[in-house]
């Protein structure tokens, strides 16, 4: 942490801040824009920048207002442990004043939803559907930071165990951290921040960057060899891929995207990957001809929704400042229309997976319930009867439901249907 890079990052959070981009878009912009900046200084500006998005409404209501420097001195004074003494190394004098006034005259905060940085409306919404210990629990997990997680290509040669050996001869000071996850049997724990774009594995292939509770989800489909599949929302192909390995490379996988940048990124995946049962289509919308044209012949249909991605904010804090109720209503209209027009894909005997990165019930059971009230020609399987095949117990229950107070994944939602005439 240097003077530097203090200011840097209250330049950031200030256009970021204005702009209303997503996080991780401002802060790309500015390294793009000052490549001459080594990695100690970005690795100490992306951790105070998102540090204080993730706790900026507690910054706020103990500096006062949303002033970025003294939010970002109080972050590291008070969230942070940093002394007064190193502090006064790295910003001006009337600052330090500043801050020792704040240190003897402490705001006393009760507000669960400040203490935790939560949207009012959010915290209501979690306290409704979970009661407030167990909200509690999930939004002290979200001020947490989370660590990066990878898939081991089963299409490659090399197994899990032989991938954390790879990584723990290349990063020799992270042995400890670098691990197989604890519910995926193909996922690996690397720390956050850990540099792996350039070597060899990811070059190769043999990994990929996936969330655990993303990995876990596409076994919910229990795809087979030979099966015609639809990853209907693909975006930059996670679980398309994912799902390429699980089918051992056959079959065929429909990737749907409306969008070129992501089928686009998808491709650069497909590349390294070595799967060739893959056929990437751009769609303008859920209606689109080329969906209609595959009606009632696919095996497995997975609807990865758009969704408010409340489930991910360990890694996304900005999304709890962005969204709004109204957002989230809107969101909820083209999640329904979305899971309406891809269950027309589905034939007799075959599966239906809904999911979302949320943990909203407005985005997942709500859709549900209104989907199987007018589809009943669709029945829900339970998600533990389908995880039990791979060894995977969460517990009984209709849906895959993840979160990062209990299962140490980000928030995620399955449910999986059959359709049975």
């Amino acid at each position: 942490m240097n003077r530097f890079a203090i200011k840097a990052c209250a330049d950031i959070l200030g256009e970021s801040l204005i702009k209303n981009l997503p996080a991780d878009v401002q802060l790309s912009y500015y390294f793009k824009n000052n490549r001459n900046l080594g990695s100690s200084d970005r690795s100490d500006i992306a951790e105070i920048y998102y540090g204080v998005i993730r706790n900026k409404r507690l910054l706020e209501e103990i500096v006062g207002d949303a002033h970025c420097k003294k939010m970002i001195l109080v972050y590291l004074l008070v969230l942070k442990g940093h002394s007064i003494k190193e502090l006064s190394g790295v910003t001006d004098e009337y600052e330090i004043e500043w801050l020792v006034e704040k240190k003897k005259n402490k705001v006393h905060i009760d507000s669960w939803p400040t203490k935790l940085s939560l949207p009012d409306w959010i915290w209501a919404k979690l306290v409704l559907y979970y009661g407030e210990e167990e909200a509690i629990a999930f939004g002290t997990s979200l001020l947490s930071p989370a660590t990066l997680q990878l898939r081991v290509n089963s299409l490659k040669t090399l197994s899990v165990q032989d991938v954390v050996n790879e990584f723990r001869l290349s990063f020799p000071d992270e042995v400890v951290k670098i691990k197989k996850t604890e519910l995926s049997k193909q996922g690996i724990t690397l720390p956050r921040g850990t540099a792996i774009q350039k070597h060899p594995l990811f070059l190769g292939g043999a990994i990929e960057v996936q969330e655990e509770g993303s990995q876990l989800l596409t076994l919910l489909l229990d795809v087979k060899r030979g099966h015609m599949v639809a990853d209907f929302c693909a975006g930059a192909g996670g679980k398309t891929l994912a799902l390429s390995a699980l089918m051992k490379n056959t079959g065929r996988i429909y990737a749907f995207d409306i969008s070129d940048r992501r089928l686009a990124n998808m491709k650069q995946r497909l590349k390294r990957s070595g799967a060739s049962n893959i056929a990437m289509q751009r769609i303008s919308n859920e209606n689109d001809l080329k969906i209609k044209r595959l009606r009632n012949k696919l095996d497995r249909v997975l609807v990865d929704a758009p969704c408010t991605g409340f489930g991910t904010l360990r890694r996304n804090p900005d999304l709890k400042w962005r969204q709004t109720e109204e957002s989230l209503a809107e969101l909820a209209i083209k999640q329904a229309s979305i899971l309406e027009a891809a269950s027309k894909l589905c034939k007799k005997g075959g599966y239906l997976v809904y999911a979302t990165c949320s943990i909203l019930n407005d985005e997942n059971e709500n859709i549900i319930a209104t989907f199987l009230e007018n589809n009943q020609h669709f029945k829900i399987i339970p998600q533990h009867i389908i995880m039990a095949k791979s060894g995977v117990d969460i517990g009984e229950g209709d849906f895959l439901k993840l979160n990062p107070h209990t299962h140490k994944t980000d928030g995620f939602f399955g449910a999986l249907m059959e359709r049975i005439v």
